[in-house]
């Protein structure tokens, strides 16, 4: 077998989320991506490579700890191994279009293209002791959300684990490079864009890759997952093993609204949710989060608010609430503060433990998809 069949069946092996899609296939895509890999695949390809079991693991401290950009840089390994690994691997599988920052200064949104060509979204938020990375698990989205920018793009194709992975990595490096005082990621939220429970296998091998100590080392319970609600990925995700959080986007109390928002609800109603939730609750012990965007004369009135109370009575729950970010040109805006208030206030009255987030990164269209659409339509106008 020659050196070209290998790369690309390792490529193609790599790449078990693409067979059904059309693929653009490069000498670069040909190449072992070493971010895709778990260990036990990393000493699999050592050892294609002649190479002792114990490089795996140095491989991987190069990628993970040190967040290398080139083979070059791994220097305990032979001139040799690094040589095959430039020829025959590659480690970056992003590559940054543009970058916006929000005027405080705490949020920095980064448009990654992908191998194929598609365009991603990833949001680096910094707080007080928190430096948290929004990935994306989808290259658009499929759940066609009313309000939200992603859905109305639709879907193009899944995210490898690697190329989840390498969200972080970018803004590990971001970190390193402009404060480097500061200290590295400290959470991860899968929030961006895509439905995570859609990518349910690819989604648990870069979560492992995350949590593991001998990669990025976060550790499960500083990781969440938001989903909107696929009732199968749910009673899944109970059974992982792994403290990794869950959060699912309701948005609305009933099924006459929520259906409106997310038109999944008509697949798994509000009841089918939380029969679900139940059973998660039940089998794991541990909180779920429910993030509910308010929307201005939508979702926000204090009749609502009550309904949500009374849905959630009783269950080991938190409730985010989110004024909207809003879509250039769409009729769902964010909520006014005063009815927020007026919102929050009910449910904490009702006893739901209930917090409500601080907008982030408005002047920099941080909300899911809203920098990729611009930027996207900027491409085709010939502007950048």
């Amino acid at each position: 077998m020659s050196p070209g069949e290998r790369r690309w069946l390792a490529f193609y092996a790599s790449n078990r989320w693409s067979r059904n899609s059309e693929l653009i296939v490069t000498e670069k895509q040909m190449r072992v991506r070493l971010l895709d890999l778990t260990p036990h695949e990393m000493e699999t390809q050592m050892a294609v490579w002649g190479q002792p079991a114990y490089r795996a693991r140095q491989v991987q401290h190069w990628l993970y700890k040190k967040q290398v950009s080139a083979p070059s840089e791994m220097s305990n390994l032979p001139a040799a191994l690094r040589d095959r690994l430039a020829e025959d691997s590659q480690i970056d599988l992003l590559v940054p279009v543009t970058e916006t920052a929000s005027s405080d200064g705490n949020t920095t949104k980064a448009l990654l293209r992908l191998d194929d060509g598609q365009l991603i979204e990833a949001v680096l938020m910094r707080y007080n002791r928190r430096r948290t990375v929004c990935v994306s698990s989808q290259a658009g989205c499929a759940i066609g959300c009313t309000f939200c920018a992603t859905g109305q793009m639709g879907l193009q194709r899944n995210l490898s684990p690697g190329e989840m992975l390498g969200q972080v990595i970018h803004f590990e490096r971001w970190l390193q490079s402009n404060t480097p005082d500061s200290g590295g990621i400290t959470n991860v939220v899968i929030m961006g864009m895509g439905e995570p429970l859609a990518n349910y296998s690819n989604l648990w091998r870069a979560l492992r890759a995350m949590s593991s100590p001998d990669g990025l080392g976060l550790g499960a319970r500083r990781l969440t997952v938001s989903t909107v609600g696929l009732v199968p990925g749910i009673d899944r995700f109970a059974e992982e093993g792994l403290q990794v959080n869950l959060a699912v986007s309701l948005h609305a109390p009933n099924d006459a609204l929520r259906e409106q928002l997310v038109p999944i609800n008509q697949r798994y109603p509000i009841a089918d949710l939380m029969a679900a939730i139940r059973r998660y609750i039940e089998r794991t012990h541990r909180r779920i989060t429910f993030e509910y965007a308010l929307m201005r004369d939508i979702n926000d009135s204090p009749a609502l608010a009550e309904e949500m109370a009374l849905l959630l009575q009783g269950l080991l729950c938190h409730v985010n609430l989110i004024p909207l970010n809003p879509v250039t040109g769409s009729p769902f805006q964010p909520t006014r503060r005063e009815d927020a208030d007026i919102f929050a206030g009910i449910l904490r009255d009702r006893g739901i433990v209930t917090s409500l987030r601080v907008r982030r990164g408005v002047d920099i269209n941080a909300g899911c998809g809203q920098l990729r659409a611009r930027v996207a339509g900027s491409l085709e106008k010939g502007v950048l």
